[in-house]
């Protein structure tokens, strides 16, 4: 009772003050009564309830020590007073609570959205058995412009044998095939393999069985192996396809093979494939030209390592072997050309194209954070001096550091609690959009969802945040000389104070330059990508998937499948042109990098001992005039260029310019001499060249200098590809394209229709979202640091408002209270800025030295970051500088 009556008598001598400050006395007592309230609802008498309010006000320590006698009241139960206590201040104050809650929400669920994706694609084990020990080999010649090539079989024969380190290898070689036998016929991204493969890959089967070496050899059965992605998407999981014979159609010719069972959930490398199926479904694989061609590479290479092996000890006996081959075959591997082999762990490799995107995103979710957790302080810091009265009451009252710091953790914990429920609700949908974004860098990110194992990054993080928030303010020690006072009105804006929130201001600042910079670096790309003209005609053309049947048809047969095609859909309505090729520009990435060494008669080389290789093209009569390109010299193909018939090519002007400076080359002889030629049905004869068109680079958006070679498919090459050139919209053609087809061999597929101008598009969609995504987190951070901004002016103009007062009525303009004030946002800006630039050339040198292809913005992206905060900074600055330019005189001056 005594504890009480002390405290009711400090209480009132408190206000018996002439500058008694009513709102603090009012604030006070109500939150008295109301924890009175509640306490008495406890079944606790009147005093009794008082006074536990008391306790959770502050009270004096005299009053706690009798209470924890009476009633021995534990720390928790009053931490969670403390935590009633803040719930009912936060609802009193929507609006800052609001803002600190969403704020904290975006970033926390930016940074558990990115971990899950991260630990998804990136630190999730592979599905293969004993991944560690599962390698990639892979080998490249740098001088003939081969960063990285597969195998041939002769290769594998070489580097395989006697190996010590290396248990056993699997091989596979990627292949289209057109299925017969699935439903409707189709074309199949596949693969064919060797026995050896799945057990090296260390993969098994969830139906049937797997191959093995029992599948090898030119009189094995045909068996092939469903991937579980197909099965399931396409075949609907039906467990009846076991057994099921198809047949599997590609250029030279068509093999039935047994479905033998489907695969376990995998990653497909190193490329994405729905049948596995053994070598003798594949006619190449067995003809002579596969097993001795030495050049002829198109198999891929994994290895496992033996026990007790080290990767660094694969590596030295590869390079041992790989260096007596290239020495026993000098012919095929020239000095000039640098071949070399590198050999890698399979889960590095599949991650190796999502690891720097995914890893730079992860970075620009922890600058989101550390801006959010900065805002966030600030309005804290700046809420906190502007209860310095009530802080300094609760002091003087007898409440410790200790019972006012914990009140002021139970309220950070509570609004970074709230923030990170909020932000576990944002990370769902963030992980659906970002997993789409990883989907385009690695196969890996295909359906991954929130992984709720790691709801702990969430908590960890808001404790993180709420132990940082809690310790920020500075409290009072119950002497109010040091800077806290009592009475008063107006905010008395300690240096300390100011300090500290010009500090988190400018870190916001510093971590929005950062991310402005790389959204900049990232949007000036694509504005480049996007600016850039196509070298032919996008919009109008519709190229079409046409794959070779080879079911029951001789090779002219299927010549002449092609010839009617073109002939009976030219005729259509709405079709100007229609030609065919074997490769679609920038979709048929891997037909597109055939390359082959030739030599031209009169042709003049700098250096005669290097290779000269040039991109092989097959393609149609009219296809020059379907895309809308010139001729610039000669003729293009005409029909009678046939099988029979003089062979006659037509090259790129880069081509012309280089090999015939100042000459005319049209008419000039060319020969195929790339030993490659014979295991792909290319005649070595002399080829007349009777015209040359502009560059055409259909495997970059900008486009480059191109040395490349067409030659007609009629006199020798490969089709599968369909261009119509429309005089209105092509994708009303379509149907009408695919009843035509079928009139003319109704299990012929007809796919993949789309205009050249969104085949380009879908190869501008990785670059466009790396803009979006990292312009999104920009926006998002430029916003947060506005608003932090504006906090700071804001909360520095109410403390100022005396000084103010007086230099107005000393005769001082508005006008220099207004520039004074934007100022002040200038600096703020500027010094962080500064800050950023500091860091990011500190980032750039420290990250470049780990991460080689790691691209920095140049000086546009800078210049313009620095430009977009500084303007944003004025514009945070307007709203607090036009306050204090209308700052009425006599009322500041009264107001203290």
């Amino acid at each position: 009772m005594n504890s009480l009556f002390s405290f009711l008598q400090r209480l009132r001598n408190l206000f018996r003050q002439d500058d008694l400050d009513r709102d603090l006395a009012t604030e006070i007592s109500t939150h008295l009564d109301l924890a009175a309230e509640e306490n008495l609802k406890k079944g606790l008498s009147p005093e009794e309830a008082r006074r536990q309010a008391l306790i959770q006000f502050g009270g004096t320590q005299q009053a706690k020590e009798n209470h924890r006698d009476s009633r021995g009241l534990p720390l928790l139960e009053s931490f969670f007073q403390d935590l009633r206590f803040a719930l009912r201040t936060f609802l009193k104050n929507p609006g800052f609570t609001g803002i600190a809650v969403l704020t904290l929400a975006l970033g926390i669920g930016a940074n558990a959205a990115i971990f899950s994706v991260v630990r998804g694609v990136l630190l999730r084990p592979l599905a293969n058995h004993d991944e560690d020990r599962l390698l990639y080999v892979r080998q490249s010649a740098p001088g003939i412009g081969e960063a990285d090539a597969a195998f041939s079989v002769p290769e594998i024969k070489d580097i395989g044998a006697g190996l010590k380190t290396i248990k056993e290898l699997g091989t596979l070689s990627a292949l289209d095939f057109t299925v017969v036998g699935l439903g409707e016929p189709r074309e199949i991204r596949s693969g064919v393999v060797d026995g050896n493969y799945f057990d090296v890959v260390g993969l098994r089967p969830v139906l049937g069985r797997l191959l093995n070496p029992a599948d090898d050899g030119p009189n094995a059965p045909g068996a092939a192996v469903l991937t579980y992605r197909f099965w399931t998407n396409s075949l609907h999981s039906d467990p009846s396809v076991l057994g099921k014979t198809i047949r599997l159609g590609s250029y030279e010719g068509t093999r039935p093979a047994t479905i033998v069972g489907v695969l376990e959930p995998s990653v497909p490398y190193p490329v994405e494939t729905e049948i596995l199926a053994n070598i003798v479904t594949s006619p190449h694989h067995l003809s002579a030209t596969m097993v001795t061609g030495r050049s002829h590479r198109m198999t891929e290479v994994f290895a496992r390592l033996a026990p007790g092996a080290e990767l660094d000890s694969a590596r030295a006996e590869l390079n041992t072997v790989y260096a007596s081959m290239l020495a026993t075959h000098p012919e095929t591997y020239k000095t000039n050309d640098h071949f070399q082999i590198t050999v890698t762990r399979m889960h590095d490799q599949i991650n190796s194209n999502a690891k720097t995107i995914l890893w730079v995103l992860f970075a620009a979710a922890g600058l989101l954070f550390v801006i959010a957790c900065s805002n966030v302080a600030n309005l804290i810091l700046a809420r906190t001096v502007r209860r310095e009265p009530e802080l300094a009451m609760r002091s003087a009252l007898g409440a410790t550091t200790h019972v006012l710091r914990r009140s002021l953790l139970a309220e950070s914990l509570l609004l970074c609690g709230t923030g990170a429920l909020a932000g576990i609700l944002i990370a769902a949908p963030m992980v659906a959009v970002l997993a789409r974004y990883a989907a385009r860098f690695s196969v890996r990110a295909a359906g991954l969802t929130l992984d709720f194992s790691l709801l702990w990054i969430g908590v960890a993080l808001a404790l993180v945040s709420a132990v940082f928030l809690a310790f920020v303010p500075r409290l009072p020690n119950g002497d109010t000389s040091t800077g806290f006072g009592i009475s008063g009105s107006s905010l008395r804006v300690t240096g300390g104070s100011r300090r500290r929130l010009r500090i988190f201001a400018v870190t916001q600042i510093t971590a929005s330059f950062l991310l402005l910079a790389g959204a900049g670096a990232l949007v000036r790309t694509l504005l480049e990508l996007e600016k850039t003209q196509a070298p032919f005609d996008t919009a109008h053309v519709l190229a079409v998937n046409l794959p070779v049947m080879t079911d029951g048809r001789t090779p002219e047969q299927v010549k002449d499948f092609y010839r009617n095609a073109q002939r009976n859909l030219s005729t259509l309505p709405g079709v100007e042109r229609v030609s065919y090729g074997f490769s679609v520009p920038w979709r048929d990435t891997r037909l597109q990098t055939i390359t082959l060494a030739f030599a031209a008669e009169g042709a003049k080389q700098e250096n005669p001992e290097d290779d000269t290789r040039a991109a092989f093209r097959s393609v149609s009569a009219g296809y020059f005039d379907t895309l809308g390109i010139p001729i610039v010299e000669g003729r293009d193909f005409r029909d009678s260029d046939r099988d029979g018939s003089e062979r006659v090519v037509v090259i790129s002007q880069s081509l012309a310019q280089r090999f015939f400076p100042g000459q005319d080359p049209v008419n000039r002889h060319l020969t195929w001499t790339d030993p490659v030629i014979k295991f792909i049905g290319i005649s070595d004869q002399p080829r007349r060249i009777i015209g040359v068109v502009p560059d055409i680079d259909d495997e970059n958006i900008i486009p480059s200098p191109t040395i490349t070679v067409y030659q007609p498919s009629e006199q020798e090459g490969f089709n599968g590809r369909l261009f119509v050139r429309a005089k209105n919209d092509p994708y009303t053609l379509v149907p009408t394209i695919t009843r035509a087809v079928h009139e003319m061999a109704s299990d012929q597929p007809v796919e993949r229709p789309a205009t050249l101008e969104d085949v380009r598009g879908e190869v501008l969609a990785p670059n466009r979202l790396n803009a979006i995504v990292f312009g999104g987190f920009a926006a998002l951070a430029l916003l947060i640091s506005v608003v932090g901004v504006a906090g700071v002016l804001a909360f520095s103009v109410s403390g100022r408002t005396r000084e103010f007062g007086i230099r107005l009525a000393l005769g001082s303009q508005p006008v220099s209270l207004l520039a004074d004030v934007l100022k002040d946002g200038l600096v703020i800006a500027c010094i962080g800025v500064g800050s950023g630039v500091v860091v990011g050339i500190v980032f750039a040198r420290v990250i470049g030295k780990y991460v080689s292809e790691l691209q920095f913005p140049g000086a546009l992206p800078l210049i313009a970051s620095a430009a977009i905060l500084l303007v944003a900074a004025v514009v945070a600055s307007a709203l607090p500088a036009l306050r204090a330019s209308r700052v009425d005189a006599i009322q500041a001056l009264r107001s203290e």
